[in-house]
């Protein structure tokens, strides 16, 4: 008797060079439903479809077809017990060898701005998932499939074993389904948790993290460590869906450091950006009229620290950014995307890697930190600042001008760890404290590193000032524009500090603490 294999497939990338594959070299009978048995029958494959096998149509609109015990015996029938053979014959069941299923595109269905709820719900799947778990449980009898790549990997098992993949193939394959399934259902899980909240949804009380290793890296942080890149989902998205142009192979501290580059460059949408960081940190940005009078102004904020850093911007590589890029040495450049003469310019630095992640916006929702016996979840800081919110605490009054300006301060301040301070003037920064123990440790060193720049300039603090020294030293170096929370019980002191100096103090209200 002829092999028997069941596909039904929503992503039905090179499903039809795989089933004539399966028919004209392995003789395998392929029974198929809705669109599947469609396209496999218009490319001329003779296929059985799942109503006509089961002897049952497919009902509510198709939402009810594989639901069958000629489909799910089949699928979970072990074939060294007696007792499920005698009910196979006795219900006139046939068992399958192959499986071949993904599911419908809930994630992507859920990633499309104007989605209705309604929509969301008809792309869950049903059916797929209950057939990918029965097969995968069943693994020691039959194969399943979930991923289009392991085709052209099935085929070859069956030419090098002589029909019968490995067991270990077969237990490769069920486990690639139980974390497809696990991580669909954690989608769904998280949509339903927020989908009728008009803020932030609250965090479910069951939080799930599943991936599949993607790339095992070099080292973690230090080559003592190890570390791997596992990827979420099925289809690769973020930093997995980027397309490295060149350079060497990513390490734990280049995607480290990408992410945190990532989240600073989302930040600046208006003007051309550069953002250039070391070990999370921001040792410059800039806005500029000009992409690479951007990056040039970034450099020039800490030029020390930016050698071997990381750079992200938010357009598309020029062929002037590239050749000021190439002037020093870089870990990584992350863009939008890159012209062809940035690329011919770039390649001239073999080793520099060169990213192109379209939709530098789109990132994790939640951030994880991992403790002892558990680990912590929160949602990530990305709230729009607004100067609607701010409060000019102050008598002297802002310009327009001082608005942007602090801003942007205040937007860069959002992405330096705490304690942080910012100083920065024409909108690029020309100082920053990170990872201070306190605050006038972190104001000391921005505006030292700023020196004789600090006249006009603006400063950040991510935190309040919890008394008025720092106000009192930044006036002194010539600060005329602060912008800090507020929320200090002695919030009083550095208001009369900032009157009595003449600078202008705004309080946004909120905080951007990162640890």
């Amino acid at each position: 008797m002829k092999r028997l294999a069941l596909i039904s497939v929503s992503d039905k990338t090179g499903i039809v060079e795989f089933s004539q594959q399966l028919i004209s070299e392995f003789d395998f009978e392929i029974v198929s439903s809705g669109g599947t048995a469609k396209t496999l029958r218009e490319a001329g494959i003779e296929v059985t479809k799942v109503s006509d096998y089961t002897g049952s149509p497919e009902i509510l609109g198709g939402r009810v077809k594989t639901l069958h015990p000629r489909i799910h015996g089949g699928i979970l029938a072990r074939r060294d017990r007696a007792d499920d053979q005698a009910d196979l014959e006795a219900n006139n069941v046939r068992p399958f060898d192959l499986i071949v299923v993904n599911l419908y595109p809930f994630v992507a269905t859920i990633s499309k701005p104007e989605v209705t709820v309604a929509e969301a719900i008809e792309n869950i799947d049903i059916g797929g998932p209950a057939m990918l778990r029965a097969a995968a449980k069943n693994y020691q009898h039959l194969t399943v499939i979930s991923n289009p790549k392991r085709y052209e990997a099935y085929l070859e098992e069956l030419r090098s074993t002589g029909g019968q993949p490995s067991l270990n193939f077969r237990q490769t394959c069920a486990l690639e389904t139980f974390t497809l399934t696990a991580d669909y259902d954690q989608a769904i899980s998280a949509y339903l948790a927020g989908v009728n909240e008009e803020k932030v949804a609250p965090l479910p009380p069951q939080f799930s993290l599943m991936g599949t290793q993607r790339q095992a890296l070099r080292y973690g942080e230090n080559p003592h460590q190890s570390a791997t890149w596992y990827q979420t989902g099925n289809t690769p998205t973020g930093w997995a869906g980027a397309t490295q142009l060149q350079g060497k192979e990513l390490s734990y501290n280049n995607l480290v450091d990408l992410e945190a580059a990532r989240r600073i460059i989302n930040e600046f949408t208006d003007q051309p950006t550069a953002a250039i960081l070391k070990h999370t940190n921001p040792c410059g940005i800039a806005s500029a009229n000009h992409l690479v009078d951007a990056y040039e102004n970034a450099f020039a904020g800490d030029s020390v620290s930016a050698f071997g850093g990381i750079v992200a911007l938010n357009q598309a590589i020029d062929e002037a950014t590239a050749t000021a890029m190439t002037k020093t040495f870089l870990e990584c450049v992350v863009a939008p995307g890159c012209h062809e003469e940035a690329k011919a310019v770039l390649g001239k630095k073999s080793n520099l890697r060169v990213l192109v992640l379209p939709d530098l916006q789109a990132g994790p929702k939640e951030m994880v930190k991992v403790i002892a016996g558990g680990f912590l979840v929160q949602t990530v800081d990305d709230e729009p600042d607004s100067d609607d919110q701010w409060e000019v605490v102050t008598e002297k009054q802002p310009t327009a001008e001082q608005l942007a300006e602090m801003m942007f301060a205040w937007k860069a301040a959002k992405h330096v760890k705490s304690n942080a301070i910012v100083v920065t003037r024409d909108r690029a920064t020309i100082g920053i404290g990170a990872g201070q123990m306190n605050r006038v440790g972190a104001v000391d060193i921005a505006l030292k590193q700023a020196g004789e720049k600090t006249q006009g300039a603006t400063l950040a603090s991510d935190g309040f000032f919890p008394f008025d020294d720092s106000v009192r030293t930044a006036a002194k170096a010539g600060i005329t524009t602060l912008i800090q929370p507020g929320g200090s019980r002695r919030d009083q002191d550095s208001i009369q500090a900032a009157n009595e100096l003449g600078i202008v103090m705004i309080f946004t209200g909120t905080r951007h603490f990162l640890h």
